[in-house]
């Protein structure tokens, strides 16, 4: 019987030697180094051999897997030398921002240079006396047409420090020395390079496999205790083991194993970034803290669910990943739309989300995608074509998007309960969402497995469409539902479909006066703007505009958010009430305001109304809500 280390190297041996036609290749090799990591840079040394006569063309990327919005690496390169395999230097044309151009070469090329990173998170570069947080396309350099050849990357200790690497690069026998099958697979390894408090646990998912069942690792970085550190391992093992009978099965991860890089500091910026056998969590919280907590949990929610949705299971519009253009795609409402629809309820099945919370968070994006405006203007398919625009995308010039865009993470979470309860709905709780996943886990998924880092079968919307007509086994249903509320800007009835669960969706808010969601500062005697006022709003249709100051709403002066808030609550809905602002430029308006009632909803429980659960709710509830472990 071989001993559980042996069966990790053997199951490593196994899957290097089916990547054994890239290696044939010369690889990439990367050296980096940290001689004052306090100052926030990295030394990076990049040999590139075997090149081809003519023009290396030497590249810093532009996006990063898993954002879709450029982000322009290349700023934060400097010092950037280039010398042949005799250390000769060489001249190198730049022929734009981003790229190097080298010629004159001997079939062998060194790049060095130092690059600046003080932002921890899973997209940009970390670097200071704790850790080196890397995002590998924030870091390194690749050679255009390159992509196919394999990476060889060697870490080098800053001086007076004990770090270990945390990465799902393969590993070799040097433990400061990795690998990657190809370069598509290097740029979605994120790597911690830390002095980390490691947890491990392994999982079987019951499916036949020729090694032992995969290794989950959290690589934790964090300021709290050891206490907490085993506590939040619990909390990671639950999740994962309710994420997995969803689909039926865990990925092939490759080098069997996972990692959640799990960076929690009080400098780091808050997010959460999916990779194929790995996750970069960050965030300023602390897991001591009971309310950052359930924030961190949920990010590990989501980004676990991305293992399969996203990563394996991936829209033919991300696929192959563009590192030199902004990358576009119609699907991203069910890409992240769904996942963050099932992270919640993943949370909730394991026992770490209360039902009142996950009730609040439904009736939250139920809000949003009801009552935002930008339905009106576009589906959930353009909202996910919007991403380059809005993913971590900052513009300096103001723009519509509160009134003509809604996320594709809130309005595709939508869309999946929806679909979710109307699979329930019509099959009496024989056929779910859960089940359409494992459709497209099936069909698309599991098949697209063959190439570390990348996937080969995508799938387009008609294929969503046809495997949801086989889960449904309707095929009218399925167009019927695509046509309404993907493409289209229709919402479903969510107060009835939750109420087969026995759940109430009711105003939050009945017979109280309404002017609007809008962001109000007090200061001098009226309330200023901040925020574009909603389209078609009751301010809206009064004039009101962003910047403008409210000063007299039915006679009373608004000189404080309290004044502003005791005024309204002495107005019903319907009235036309006198309304004074002073626009930005000075105008003083004197006009009026139709209120409206609150038309905000919330969703709880009928047994919190003083009605009662039937029998039948509580077999649709629990078929919906409860554990899915077996």
């Amino acid at each position: 019987m071989l001993s559980g280390m042996v069966k990790r190297v053997f199951a490593v041996f196994i899957l290097v030697f089916v990547a054994s036609a890239a290696w044939a290749q010369a690889p990439v090799e990367y050296r980096l180094s940290f001689p004052a990591p306090e100052h926030r840079w990295m030394q990076v040394e990049v040999k590139f051999a075997a090149v081809p006569a003519g023009v290396l063309q030497v590249r810093m990327a532009r996006t990063s897997p898993g954002r879709y919005a450029l982000h322009e690496f290349a700023k934060n390169v400097f010092d950037v030398a280039v010398v042949n395999g005799k250390g000769q230097p060489l001249t190198a044309t730049r022929p734009d921002p981003h790229q190097w151009d080298v010629t004159g070469h001997d079939g062998t090329v060194v790049v060095t240079y130092k690059v600046f990173g003080d932002r921890t998170d899973g997209t940009y570069l970390g670097i200071d006396s704790m850790h080196a947080h890397i995002n590998i396309p924030a870091a390194l350099m690749f050679a255009r047409g390159w992509f196919e050849r394999p990476a060889r990357v060697t870490f080098v200790q800053p001086r007076g420090k004990t770090w270990k690497v945390a990465t799902q690069l393969f590993p070799t026998t040097d433990p400061l020395v990795f690998t990657a099958p190809n370069i598509h697979y290097l740029m979605d390894s994120p790597t911690d390079f830390s002095a980390y408090t490691l947890r491990e646990f392994t999982v079987d998912d019951g499916q036949k496999r020729a090694g032992p069942p995969p290794t989950f690792r959290i690589a934790l970085t964090h300021d709290g205790t050891e206490a907490d550190a085993d506590a939040f391992a619990t909390d990671v093992e639950r999740i994962v083991r309710e994420t997995i009978p969803i689909f039926g099965e865990l990925p092939q991860f490759e080098t069997n194993t996972y990692t959640f890089l799990s960076t929690y500091l009080p400098w780091a910026s808050g997010d959460g970034m999916e990779h194929r056998n790995s996750t970069s969590l960050t965030s300023s919280g602390a897991l001591r803290n009971p309310q950052q907590r359930q924030g961190i949990l949920g990010t590990v929610s989501h980004e676990f669910f991305h293992a399969w949705n996203m990563e394996r299971l991936r829209s033919a519009g991300v696929e192959p990943f563009d590192f030199e253009q902004a990358d576009m795609s119609d699907d991203l409402w069910l890409g992240e739309g769904f996942t963050s629809y099932f992270d919640s309820l993943i949370l909730h099945r394991a026992g770490l989300l209360p039902l009142d919370g996950l009730l609040g968070e439904l009736a939250g994006s139920i809000n949003a995608v009801t009552l935002g405006p930008g339905r009106q203007f576009r589906s959930a398919v353009d909202m996910s074509r919007m991403a380059p625009f809005v993913d971590a995308a900052a513009s300096i010039d103001r723009t519509a998007f509160p009134n003509v865009f809604i996320s594709y993470y809130t309005y595709g979470s939508v869309i999946g309960l929806g679909l979710d309860l109307s699979l329930r709905d019509r099959s009496n709780a024989q056929t779910s969402g859960d089940q359409f996943m494992k459709a497209l886990w099936t069909q698309f998924g599991r098949p697209g497995q063959k190439t570390p880092g990348k996937v080969s079968t995508p799938y387009t919307i008609d294929g969503l469409k046809e495997s949801l007509a086989k889960v449904a086994g309707d095929r009218g249903f399925a167009n019927d539902f695509f046509s309404k509320y993907v493409e289209g800007r229709e919402v479903l009835d969510y107060a009835r479909l939750l109420g087969r669960a026995g759940l109430v969706l009711r105003k939050r808010a009945p017979g109280k006066a309404f002017a609007g969601q809008v962001q109000l500062q007090a200061g001098g005697s009226a309330l200023r703007v901040n925020g574009l006022v909603p389209w078609q709003s009751p301010l809206y249709k009064a004039g009101v505009a962003q910047e403008d100051q409210l000063a007299n709403l039915g006679g009373v002066d608004l000189t404080s958010m309290a004044v502003f808030e005791e005024a309204m609550a002495k107005q019903k809905p319907g009235l036309a009430v006198p309304l004074r602002f002073i626009r930005r430029s000075g105008e003083i308006v004197n006009g009026t305001i139709t209120l409206e009632e609150d038309p905000r909803v919330e969703v709880v429980a009928i047994e919190k109304t003083g009605g009662m659960l039937t029998d039948d709710q509580r077999r649709f509830r629990a078929s919906w809500l409860t554990s899915q472990r077996q």
